[in-house]
């Protein structure tokens, strides 16, 4: 039998926002040692980071021992992928160079039988408009450099500002799940799967469409649940009840 694969996303670390679960980044890192030559592959479907941008020679000491376990994870033998989200799609040539880590948008994986499409899912929603021409505007090579001309420490503050900023205006926002629904089934449809898998929305579910399944992980904010496919079985699973 296949060894299981995990998929997780929206932990948005290096913030802890009012109701956010205590040492949720240990928790993390707990979560992670335990898949250790345990699991065939390990998905972080994006936002792993409320903000991530990496200087020619910084890198965010705060996260030391979570770049620790996720080497000491390839380093068992697990394929683990990481893709760009919202919050963090700014990734240069750290973790594939130190430690071992692919990073992509958009992924797809033969695993246990089906063919599997993984994204993060932002931009989906018609209310999202906004934050299409926001991330357009930020990604521009111009204003990359703009920024990387910012001391880090400094950086890192504006980023945080933007962030707590951009999620409180957010606080009354409605998800609209068919949204995502008929968004997954034509995303399964175009890349001839069975199943696709995205975060952004942070709702845990796995949801029979026409075409195939969606599932999505949730969030490790103020909850910390995480998808496990094993026998060809997708489940949703809460880390905070398993002990």
């Amino acid at each position: 039998m296949e060894k299981p694969a995990y998929f997780l996303g929206d932990t948005h670390l290096g913030v802890n926002p009012p109701g956010a679960v205590p040492h949720r980044e240990k928790l993390l890192i707990d979560l992670l040692e335990s898949w250790k030559g345990e699991a065939s592959h390990v998905v972080i479907l994006g936002d792993l980071f409320e903000f991530w941008y990496e200087y020619r020679y910084y890198v965010n000491k705060e996260h030391f021992p979570l770049f620790f376990a996720l080497s000491e994870l390839v380093r068992s033998g697990v394929q683990v992928h990481l893709l760009r989200g919202n919050h963090d799609f700014a990734y240069g040539d750290f973790f594939p160079d130190n430690l071992g880590i692919q990073v992509c948008s958009s992924l797809t994986l033969e695993l246990q039988g089906k063919t599997f499409f993984f994204t993060h899912g932002d931009g989906v929603a018609r209310s999202d408009w906004s934050y299409r021409l926001y991330r357009k505007i930020l990604n521009l090579p111009l204003n990359r450099w703009l920024f990387r001309q910012i001391h880090p420490d400094w950086g890192m503050a504006l980023a945080r500002f933007v962030g707590r900023s951009s999620r409180k205006a957010g606080e009354d926002k409605v998800i609209k799940l068919e949204e995502y629904l008929a968004w997954a089934e034509r995303v399964i449809e175009k890349n001839n799967c069975q199943v696709c898998i995205h975060g952004h929305h942070h709702i845990p579910g796995v949801w029979p469409v026409k075409s195939g399944l969606v599932a999505s992980p949730g969030e490790w904010i103020k909850k910390l649940t995480y998808l496990k496919l094993e026998a060809g079985e997708l489940s949703v699973e809460d880390f905070s009840k398993s002990g």
